[in-house]
């Protein structure tokens, strides 16, 4: 995001274009990793698509070309997740993994809530997902559990309402 600041001088406003620096974001080595993998998966890849593209190019009309319109579609795809890719690499912030028994990025965490237990990883942002049981430090339950130690209860804020979690076990360790 660009932002455009108006600077006033002696006879005429002039704009001064700022780029904004972009912000640090917290992640495992893990999914450091993965993102590295993920970028280089995709640049193998896309030398093909480009072929694809040229191959579809050479048919002919491209106004009715399905597979020129499918090819172009594919290699789109695949620039605007080897840029996100790229940037969030850029702006990775590898933390070191948490030691000791407190709640961090990193943390493998045992939580009860009255009726079952659940284990957690917590996780930088753009790592988590619940169906592997990992979540990010700035979500409700994420944010609650930073700092926290086994014994330790917390209230969350949740879309289902207000939930209260007991913190049983905190593992760090590799």
């Amino acid at each position: 995001m660009i932002t455009v600041q108006f600077i006033r001088g002696s006879h005429n406003a002039m704009k001064k274009f700022i780029r904004p620096r972009p912000k640090k974001i917290p992640m495992t080595a893990e999914g450091y990793r993965k993102l590295q993998e993920e970028s280089e998966s995709l640049k193998a890849s896309r030398p093909e698509a480009v072929d694809n593209l040229r191959k579809a190019r050479e048919m002919g009309d491209l106004s009715e070309n399905g597979y020129y319109k499918a090819a172009r579609a594919r290699l789109s795809f695949l620039d605007a997740r080897l840029r996100r890719a790229d940037r969030l690499i850029r702006a990775a912030l590898v933390v070191p993994r948490a030691t000791g028994d407190r709640v961090g990025i990193g943390s493998n965490v045992n939580i009860h809530d009255g009726t079952e237990s659940a284990t957690y990883t917590i996780v930088g942002g753009y790592e988590s997902d619940p169906e592997l049981h990992t979540i990010s430090h700035l979500s409700p339950v994420g944010k609650s559990l930073m700092g926290k130690v086994p014994g330790d209860t917390v209230e969350v804020l949740t879309p289902s309402g207000k939930r209260t979690y007991k913190i049983l076990h905190v593992h760090n360790s590799r």
